[in-house]
């Protein structure tokens, strides 16, 4: 089968390459370590000329066996190498955000392979205090696309991560999220302050220290906040009552469980509601199913996990924009 479609989904830490088929079908994909941040350095010859740039170099580590086998296939990219800091700078676009719009909005480069990459613009909603994301929206939107319109209006989709993206739907389009730096904060404390000195990281998943976590943030005494709270990851393992192994479970569950409470507590008030509603988890399925345990203990009782989330916004993206055939749906 032809591919009809190169995708990428290209971050700052790593770069996945998709080679997509009619209808969205993946036929083969990649992931390799060359973040916008940690580019290839090591010089080689790209369609007859030297080359340095570690941009080119690590499209063309990516996918350039594929262009040679099939040198007119269109290629889309989300994520970082939009961002300032990365191939070229694709100009965030407002919220509401839906496929037809980003599509419209892509920005292109030139490559050394004489291939021209499309890349798709991150989202921001203004406000008092402004939230963007770069590659999520990109996510979400493939999501969205498999639903009824009528069910994204009583949806949250969620992205952990680093940066986790809680992010509020209606009538396909990307309305309104929230961001919550749980990932950056938990590694951060594990890896530079106190809190991490007495800890002992484990391959095994330590379920109790974890849902310990959650019901201390959703407790009485969470209510002081996760800057108080904190101090527990030491305190606990002072009196013996958290062992060394148990405490980076402890920490993730009490970081996790106060981004949730929080999330829980605005969510009923925009929506003048105890009810709460459904979520879809987008992202790595370890992390995800920390987040579904977590999302059960504080309220949030429907949650399902989407898969191929970002092949499937990038098809639709390229479809938006006339990269791809219509009739290859």
């Amino acid at each position: 089968m032809l591919a009809q479609l190169i995708a990428l989904d290209w971050g700052t830490t790593s770069l996945r390459a998709y080679k997509i088929a009619a209808g969205g079908q993946v036929l083969a994909q990649r992931s390799l370590s060359f973040g916008i941040m940690q580019l290839p350095k090591t010089p080689r010859v790209i369609n007859g000329r030297e080359c340095a740039d570690g941009f080119e170099l690590a499209f063309d580590e990516a996918c350039g066996d594929w262009l040679d086998a099939q040198p007119g296939l269109p290629v889309i990219a989300c994520g970082m190498v939009g961002s300032a800091q990365g191939w070229r700078e694709a100009s965030y676009r407002d919220t509401p955000a839906n496929v037809a719009d980003l599509g419209k909005s892509l920005q292109t480069v030139h490559s050394l392979r004489g291939v021209d990459v499309h890349i798709v613009p991150g989202v921001i909603q203004r406000s008092a205090l402004p939230n963007v994301m770069r590659g999520e929206e990109t996510q979400v939107l493939g999501v969205l696309q498999n639903l009824p319109v009528e069910a994204g209006n009583d949806l949250l989709i969620g992205l952990p991560g680093s940066h986790s993206k809680w992010v509020e739907v209606a009538d396909g389009c990307i309305t309104r999220f929230d961001t919550f730096m749980t990932g950056e904060v938990f590694a951060v404390l594990s890896e530079h302050s106190i809190l991490g000195r007495t800890q002992q990281h484990s391959t095994t998943f330590d379920a109790e220290a974890f849902d310990r976590g959650v019901q201390v943030a959703l407790s009485a005494e969470g209510e002081i906040g996760v800057l108080s709270t904190l101090f527990s990851a030491r305190s606990l393992g002072l009196t013996g009552e958290l062992s060394a192994t148990a405490q980076p479970d402890y920490l993730s569950g009490l970081l996790i469980g106060h981004e949730l409470t929080a999330l829980a507590a605005v969510q009923r008030r925009r929506r003048n509601s105890t009810d709460l509603p459904s979520i879809i988890l987008i992202g790595n399925a370890q992390l995800c199913a920390r987040y579904s345990r977590a999302l059960d203990t504080c309220g949030f009782a429907r949650v399902t996990l989407a898969e191929q989330a970002t092949e499937r916004g990038l098809w639709q993206l390229a479809l938006a924009a006339g990269l791809i055939d219509s009739s290859s749906r």
